[in-house]
C-alpha cells in the first residue's frame, strides 16, 4: 500500500486527486426500423457530340476503334493507352489507365459510366476515374461517325473582364 492513503500515486511524487469511478452501463438503444433502401437514379445516357470541356457524369455506349499503348511499365507502375472511341454522332479520344487498358480492345463495345472530360493541350480527352466504371457489353448495332472527332477541336481558356 502506498503512503497516499489508497489513492493512486502519480509521477510527480504526490498523491493523485483523481480516483477511477465505476462506469454506468449504457442504456439499450431503442429498436429502430431498418433504414429504407436508397433509391438510385436511372442513368441518363448522352452522345459524343454533346460532350463539352471540363464536364463530368457522362454515361454513353461507344465502340472502340483503335488503341495505342503510350506508357507500359511493369505492374507497380502505370500503364496508359490512348483509344479512339465513338458512337453514331462522333468520336473522342479516351485515356485508359492500368486495368482499363485490358478492357478497351479494338472492336469491343463498352459502356462508360460517370466519365469525365479532361483537357490536354487544349483538346478534350475522355477519362474514367475511381468513381466511374467501364463495362464491356454486346456488340453495338450503330455505325460510328468518324467524320466528327470532338478531340480535334482546340479550346482556349479566356478570362472575361467585368465591364462596369
Amino acid at each position: 500500500m502506498s503512503s497516499t492513503g489508497g489513492r493512486p500515486f502519480n509521477r510527480r511524487g504526490g498523491g493523485g486527486n483523481y480516483v477511477a469511478r465505476p462506469r454506468a452501463p449504457n442504456p439499450p438503444a431503442p429498436a429502430a426500423a431498418p433504414p429504407a433502401p436508397r433509391q438510385l437514379r436511372k442513368p441518363v445516357f448522352t452522345t459524343v457530340e454533346q460532350l463539352r470541356p471540363q464536364t463530368h457524369g457522362h454515361n454513353f455506349t461507344a465502340r472502340v476503334l483503335s488503341s495505342r499503348i503510350i506508357l507500359d511499365n511493369p505492374p507497380p507502375r502505370a500503364r496508359v493507352a490512348e483509344c479512339l472511341v465513338g458512337d453514331h454522332t462522333g468520336t473522342v479520344l479516351f485515356t485508359a489507365r492500368n486495368q482499363q487498358v485490358d478492357v478497351v480492345k479494338p472492336g469491343t463495345t463498352v459502356i462508360f459510366r460517370n466519365a469525365k472530360i479532361d483537357m490536354f493541350k487544349g483538346t478534350m480527352r475522355l477519362t474514367v476515374d475511381k468513381w466511374g466504371r467501364i463495362e464491356v457489353t454486346e456488340p453495338a448495332t450503330f455505325q460510328v461517325n468518324q467524320d466528327n472527332n470532338v478531340s480535334l477541336v482546340e479550346y482556349e481558356l479566356v478570362d472575361v473582364a467585368d465591364e462596369d
